[in-house]
Parts: C-alpha cells; sequence; structure tokens
C-alpha cells in the first residue's frame, strides 16, 4: 500500500518511535529508497511526498507505455476505501496501530451478517476523507471474509473501492467493455424501494446496473460490484453524493449472499 503524506521520512520516523517495523530493501538501478514500514499480516506500507526525489517517483520507477489504443477510461477518478481483513482477535491491535501513527478517526464497529457468521467491521479515516480503511474482523473461516484469510496465509487486503462521479456513466461504458456485474437478488430492490420509496426511474436503473443504495440525512452512496476474484478478492465502484459519510452498511447481507451465490465464472 502506498500514501501520499507531508513528509514520508518524517512518518517514518514517527511510527518507528511508536513501535512499527521498518521496512528496507535492496535498491537496483533506476529505483527510489522509499520510507515504509511493516503492516498488517507482514504487508508493507510505503510513503511518498512531494519533496525530491519521492516526487518523481512515478518517473523513475515506471517506464511510460506507449500504446497506439489509447486506455479505456470508464470515469473512475480515485481509490475510495481499502478493505483490510483478519482475524477478529487482531483488530484491535491493528485499529490502535493505524490510529496512532495516521491523524485519523475511527467509526463505531457495526456487525456484517454473513451466512457463516458474523464479521465485525470498523473503518478509520482522515477528517477530509483523502485516507479511508475499513478493517474487517472474521470470527471463524466460514464466512467470506474467513475463507479469504485462510486462502491467503493470514490478515491483508480484500476489498478495493473506486470512486466515479457518475455511477450509471461509469457502468454503461463497463458493460460496453465486456463488464459483468455481481448479480443482485430482486428481493433487495423490493426491499430498498419500500425503505426509501425511491422514484420508479431511479429503480429501474438501479436493477438494470445491478446497482445498491443507501442513503442518510447526509447524502447518497451507490454501489456495483464484480463477482469476487481468486479466493474472495473484491472490486467495488462507488458514488457518494452530498456528504454520505458510511460504506452502505446496509446492504452488506445482500451483496455477501450474492458474493457466496454460484455464479457463471465459477463454472
Amino acid at each position: 500500500m502506498g500514501l501520499k503524506v507531508d513528509d514520508a521520512k518524517a512518518t517514518v520516523a514517527r511510527a518507528k518511535a511508536l513501535g512499527a517495523e521498518p521496512f528496507e530493501q535492496t535498491v537496483g538501478p533506476g529505483e527510489l529508497t522509499i520510507p515504509a514500514i511493516r503492516g498488517i499480516g507482514g504487508g508493507v506500507i510505503h510513503f511518498i511526498d512531494q519533496k525530491p526525489p519521492l516526487a518523481r517517483v512515478w518517473d523513475i520507477e515506471f517506464v511510460p507505455v506507449v500504446d497506439s489504443d489509447p486506455p479505456f477510461d470508464a470515469g473512475l477518478t480515485r481509490i475510495d476505501h481499502l478493505g483490510q481483513t483478519m482475524n477478529y482477535e487482531e483488530m484491535l491491535t491493528w485499529l490502535l496501530f493505524y490510529v496512532s501513527i495516521f491523524r485519523t478517526r475511527k467509526t463505531p464497529m457495526v456487525d456484517v451478517i454473513d451466512p457463516g457468521g458474523v464479521v465485525r467491521s470498523q473503518s478509520i479515516e482522515t477528517d477530509d476523507g483523502a485516507m479511508r480503511l475499513t478493517l474487517n474482523g472474521a470470527e471463524n473461516h466460514r464466512t467470506l471474509a474467513g475463507h479469504f484469510i485462510a486462502e491467503s496465509f493470514g490478515a491483508s487486503v480484500q476489498h478495493l473501492a473506486f470512486a466515479t462521479g457518475d455511477i450509471f456513466a461509469t457502468a454503461a461504458l463497463l458493460k460496453g467493455n465486456g463488464f459483468r456485474p455481481l448479480p443482485l437478488s430482486p428481493n433487495y430492490y423490493d426491499d430498498i424501494e419500500a425503505r426509501f420509496g425511491l422514484d420508479g426511474g431511479l429503480m429501474d436503473c438501479l436493477r438494470a446496473e445491478n446497482i445498491l443504495y443507501d442513503r442518510d440525512p447526509r447524502g447518497e452512496y451507490f454501489q456495483l460490484y464484480c463477482p469476487t476474484y481468486g479466493d474472495g478478492f473484491i472490486f467495488e465502484i462507488v458514488e457518494r453524493r452530498g456528504s454520505y459519510p458510511g460504506y452502505g452498511a446496509a446492504n452488506a447481507s445482500f451483496r455477501i449472499a450474492a458474493q457466496n451465490a454460484p455464479s457463471d465464472l465459477d463454472r
């Protein structure tokens, strides 16, 4: 994982003072020494800033690809959040790790109901929302999260959510490029229609694109998933309207049921 901060070296120095394990590796030609620490499950968190030479990391570490075909643009703008999965017993340790090292706040813990059991979920965020992490603690290996831990040999990033400014336009562009969304149960749309009283036109669009919806007094939230990849890795696309602060917790049980259902990709 890579994070842009005001001062990469100072961030690592602070992390080391708080007990984090520094990470170093041999640097070859055309590579930079990037300040880093060990994170969840032995993973690495790299830090860059706007100071030279780290400000030129993309020019130094990467070679531009010359392609006669322009890259496909689906309207994705940035990473909205990452989800890291671990055993429930590890959650407090990693929660303290993040809130100690980074200027973040934690949200209340919520229970996510999986057919195989309960997964505890808690988010860590900066005030401006530039960094959002969800920590998901699995109590057994029967849940989707627990199965991922078993297959990946420990805690790791399981969920990557991209942001878009227009989820319906993004869904249409992706469909034209062969993307297949995660199919959702018709019961889900009956549920949100009853809960929110959405107009028929919006409901038709949500159903047609398999998009999930949530709303609170501060704004709206739209979610689009693809079927799970590999041993349970999750890709998601989200659109936030207004100041919606959450992650669609009310949709989680419907989404997990859909992810656990057999799909054409499994055959």
